[in-house]
């Protein structure tokens, strides 16, 4: 460890992050221990897919896994972009922080660590039934990939939307045999949620993104961005609906949707795209969305 690292601007380190000692600061950062609304928004999926099959409430015991196993593999996962990006994050103002390009943090010790979050995310594996296993080990292709998306694609985010919502895919068949409709709307309603909410992530590194040559979905919307992220949040409820219809086809099942229908609405009615700081602030209101698709889901699930 050559420097010390120092919290990057979106930040929530006077949390616990700040407790520990100064030698693991920078694991904990490396790891995104200090924003844990990453781990939320991985973690919400694996509620969507788990509720709507009908495992609860009689299998709390695996959400209880599923968020251990989103804070381990959220964290890994971050790491390992962090390996690949290294150089990137080095020239954008936001990213220059993070401890490997700081220097704070050596790739060899970065890369010790992420196996020991991965060792902590396959013990999680092993709780679960054999059919969630496989699905869980199928998501490890799409994740290695994604760092490299931003480089090739102006949507990367429709790929992290691939694998963020790979978490419903295994919630459901921790339950449920096999998939069908509900689970094809529901993830594809998951795709549409997540494209949208990192989205507006993006809106915080525009210019310098445009600098280095990141590409981003806000960026390839530019002034569209509002009504992209409109259609974004539309596609997600629309999917849910049909997820919901599946499983129950009355239309009261849709009312269950409309708390979290005007939460999303009031995101993009509010947003102003040219402030970061309300970015950054609308998109960590999709904690608070989250919970409120997986009541709609839990509802539903459980009275089906």
């Amino acid at each position: 460890m050559t420097a010390a690292a120092a919290p990057p601007p979106d930040s929530q380190h006077r949390g616990l992050v700040a407790l520990l000692p100064a030698a693991v600061q920078p694991y904990a950062l490396l790891a995104r221990f200090d924003r844990p609304i990453g781990w939320w928004l991985l973690f919400w999926p694996c509620c969507f897919g788990l509720a709507l099959a009908g495992g609860l409430p009689q299998r709390w015991d695996l959400l209880a896994w599923m968020v251990l196993g989103a804070i381990a593999m959220r964290g890994a996962g971050c790491v390992y972009n962090d390996i690949i990006d290294r150089d990137l994050d080095a020239r954008v103002a936001r990213t220059a922080a993070r401890p490997i390009a700081s220097g704070a943090v050596s790739l060899r010790a970065a890369a010790i660590w992420m196996a020991a979050l991965c060792l902590i995310g396959l013990f999680v594996l092993l709780q679960l039934p054999m059919l969630a296993q496989m699905v869980a080990l199928a998501s490890l292709l799409p994740v290695a990939a994604y760092p490299f998306m931003k480089r090739i694609t102006w949507w990367p985010q429709l790929w992290l939307g691939l694998v963020f919502s790979w978490g419903a895919l295994v919630g459901w068949t921790a339950i449920a045999q096999g998939g069908g409709l509900p689970l094809l709307w529901l993830y594809l309603g998951t795709i549409f949620w997540v494209v949208g909410y990192d989205t507006i992530y993006a809106l915080q590194d525009v210019e310098d993104d445009a600098l280095v040559g990141i590409r981003s979905s806000a960026r390839a919307l530019g002034r569209a961005v509002r009504g992209g992220v409109a259609l974004c949040y539309a596609g997600a409820l629309g999917g849910w609906a049909l997820a919901l219809w599946q499983i129950r086809p009355d239309p009261l099942v849709l009312v269950a949707l409309l708390p979290s229908a005007i939460h999303l609405t009031g995101q993009v009615v509010t947003l102003d795209p040219a402030d970061s700081h309300d970015a950054l602030a609308k998109f960590r209101s999709n904690r608070f969305a989250g919970l409120l698709v997986f009541a709609a889901m839990l509802v539903v699930g459980s009275s089906a």
